[in-house]
């Protein structure tokens, strides 16, 4: 069976389902409510299948039309990372990768990748931005990024998660505290304080083993603030405002008047993983995986 479907039917198919709206999505399309009405119906036609259902008012998609909308969005993002990347080879370039991470893997992670991937792929290109844990997920799946470093135990099917640094936590506390490295005995000794955490929305799983800490120390703490930068928490903690729990990494790049300590004596640890998408085509991302197993 032939279709005589082009590239702009199912553009105007994914805007219409992405809006459930024909007059919106036809101002999206910058073409006439009427002439993309046809567009779609020429569309269903050819194909044989109803793609949505029409009553007075709103548009719903049908179950084809559910399936054709996910498989569409994915695979016409990997259409334009084609095109992307010819543009990039015609330009003298290798490619282009897209990074997402927390950002505690900036700290030396992400730098000793790039160093040593650049050495041997000094034409690729490459996008930094750093986000929690869960829009990293979501860019992922829309392969919006290449690859994510988070603080997550699981991960959707069909993105592969590899472990890469498992670290201690540390204290933080002002430096001008009366307690520190030389004197401190246990977090029970601080369970009248305030904490400053990170926000639970940044990583569930990771808040949710930073309070084991507390429950394995015997109290529950008061969190005066919540925040999703480590310098706001250093700066909240250098003021007084409370003390805080970090990742070990998390040690490095700031220089503000706190102190860290250690614990290396108790059963919680975190670990930064990376994260890519097993269907995700981008032929440079394999090149970096191996160069992160390297390290």
């Amino acid at each position: 069976m032939s279709y005589q479907l082009e590239l702009r039917h199912l553009k105007y198919f994914l805007a219409v389902a992405e809006e459930l709206h024909f007059r919106k999505a036809a101002d999206r399309l910058f073409i006439s409510q009427p002439g993309l009405s046809r567009q779609i119906k020429q569309m269903e036609d050819d194909l044989g299948i109803q793609l949505f259902e029409r009553h007075n008012r709103k548009v719903v998609l049908t179950p084809s039309g559910r399936f054709l909308k996910s498989e569409l969005t994915r695979n016409l993002k990997n259409l334009d990372n084609i095109i992307n990347h010819a543009k990039l080879i015609h330009d003298g370039k290798q490619g282009k990768l897209e990074f997402g991470y927390v950002g505690s893997a900036m700290q030396e992670i992400i730098p000793n990748v790039l160093v040593k991937f650049k050495e041997k792929h000094p034409n690729v290109q490459f996008g930094l931005t750093e986000m929690d844990n869960q829009k990293q997920i979501d860019n992922l799946l829309h392969q919006k990024i290449d690859i994510g470093f988070v603080r997550l135990d699981t991960v959707p099917r069909g993105l592969t998660i590899q472990p890469i640094l498992k670290e201690n936590f540390c204290l933080v506390l002002p430096k001008n505290h009366q307690i520190h490295s030389q004197n401190f005995k246990s977090l029970q000794e601080l369970k009248n304080e305030s904490f400053i955490l990170f926000d639970p929305s940044y990583s569930p799983s990771y808040y949710e083993k930073v309070m084991q800490i507390f429950t394995d120390s015997g109290f529950a703490p008061i969190v005066s603030h919540n925040t999703i930068h480590a310098a706001s928490i250093y700066k909240l903690v250098e003021n007084g405002f409370g003390l805080s729990i970090v990742p070990k990494s998390l040690q490095l790049g700031y220089n503000m008047n706190v102190q860290f300590i250690e614990l290396d004596n108790i059963n919680q640890h975190t670990t930064l993983s990376v994260v890519w998408d097993e269907h995700n085509r981008n032929p440079v991302l394999q090149s970096l995986i191996a160069e992160i197993n390297s390290l």
